[in-house]
């Protein structure tokens, strides 16, 4: 691979990187997304609670000019007739203020999910680098935002254009309007107004969302390298390896040993091997390995044994013979089945003796050739 190659950044960025990116404070983020929800919630509730609103918010208005001769002789009580005006304007006024603040905390996140991060609020030095303030100003994303900030003056002054031409007439009539009727009369004029900015607002931001998470997608790719490096730091170093593979050992080993208390029987070597074997007489299949262990682990399966009452059979060539050729919870090959058997009945008619009865005598298990195995592994008559 060449160097060229090995520096572009071509590999989407991993979960690693993007969680760490996270951490810094860096997600996807439109501005537009926000705004717009902004500005439809509130043409939401201004067209459904508009009228009331408007008219109630124009008496508010009137009422401020209007004085009774108590608050005129008394001066010193228009400031308390001005708080109580404000404080009624901002109650009404409060419902669209919590409408719009709670759609744009939903919209905030709907591109790249909430974050709280102290990092991204930390002082970052290396934003004063003149190169680096170039590159962003006259970087591709500057243009994606001079593009969109055209478009988005172009759409708003011509829907303000049309609208303008519109209700021309209104407009010039509302001069000649008393207070209030001209008040109701220019609120829903701005809410019909609002109503297609918003629209053209959702417009922008249908399409900045989608960009916004693929541009920042692409600034989070990686090098094949950065890529290599990161699955190497992830795997970690060989005697770390070493240690989770023991943990995990140790942890199956565990598991196996558990199952030993389900065995119908454990043949030994006696030191070196142990087997637990387990069989349904009433099913159709062949004796299933539980579990299996040299030296410890086959002491371990000895005490667990003893533990639960489970039989200890010693024959060593049968023990090192299963040992060697089956897998845990897999059926003993068919070429044990014979030995096996014989052992299983022993173990069987053991459980079923009573007083006065003679028990079966114990039994030598042969086994074929290919089945005879040393401490080692190796076939004894190959």
């Amino acid at each position: 691979m060449s160097a060229s190659e090995s520096s572009e950044k071509t590999e989407e960025p991993t979960a690693r990187k993007l969680r760490q990116a996270r951490d810094q404070g860096q997600v996807a983020r439109s501005t537009e997304l926000p705004a717009a929800a902004v500005t439809i919630s509130a043409m939401m509730i201004m067209f459904m609670i508009g009228g009331v609103w408007v008219a109630r918010l124009s008496q508010h208005f009137a009422a401020g000019f209007t004085f009774d001769r108590k608050t005129l002789d008394s001066p010193n009580l228009l400031p308390t007739v001005f708080g109580q005006q404000m404080a009624d304007g901002l109650l009404l006024v409060l419902p669209l203020l919590l409408l719009t603040a709670v759609a744009a905390i939903l919209a905030s996140g709907a591109t790249g999910g909430y974050l709280f991060s102290l990092k991204s609020i930390l002082p970052n030095f290396g934003k004063l680098n003149p190169g680096a303030g170039l590159a962003r100003i006259f970087g591709s994303k500057a243009w994606v935002e001079l593009l969109k900030s055209m478009t988005k003056v172009t759409l708003i002054g011509t829907v303000l254009w049309i609208l303008v031409n519109r209700h021309l007439g209104e407009l010039l009539h509302m001069g000649e309007m008393s207070l209030q009727p001209a008040l109701e009369a220019a609120g829903l004029l701005i809410a019909e107004s609002a109503l297609w900015l918003s629209l053209c607002l959702l417009f922008i931001a249908l399409i900045d969302a989608p960009y916004q998470r693929y541009a920042f997608i692409k600034s989070m790719r990686m090098t094949k390298q950065e890529v290599k490096d990161e699955m190497k730091d992830m795997e970690g170093k060989p005697e770390v390896k070493a240690k989770i593979r023991q943990r995990q050992r140790e942890m199956s080993n565990a598991r196996m040993i558990q199952k030993v208390k389900d065995a119908d029987v454990v043949i030994t070597n006696p030191e070196h091997f142990a087997v637990a074997l387990s069989y349904d007489p009433a099913g159709d299949g062949a004796p299933i390995l539980l579990a299996k262990g040299a030296d410890h682990i086959a002491a371990k399966i000895r005490e667990e044994a003893k533990l639960h009452g489970i039989e200890i059979f010693a024959s060593p060539p049968l023990a090192r013979a299963i040992y060697f050729t089956t897998d845990i919870d897999r059926n003993i090959p068919e070429a044990l089945y014979y030995a096996v058997a014989q052992v299983l009945a022993y173990v069987f008619n053991l459980a079923q003796i009573r007083p006065g009865v003679q028990p079966m005598q114990r039994p030598a298990p042969k086994l074929p050739k290919d089945m005879q195995f040393d401490a080692d592994g190796r076939l004894i008559n190959p």
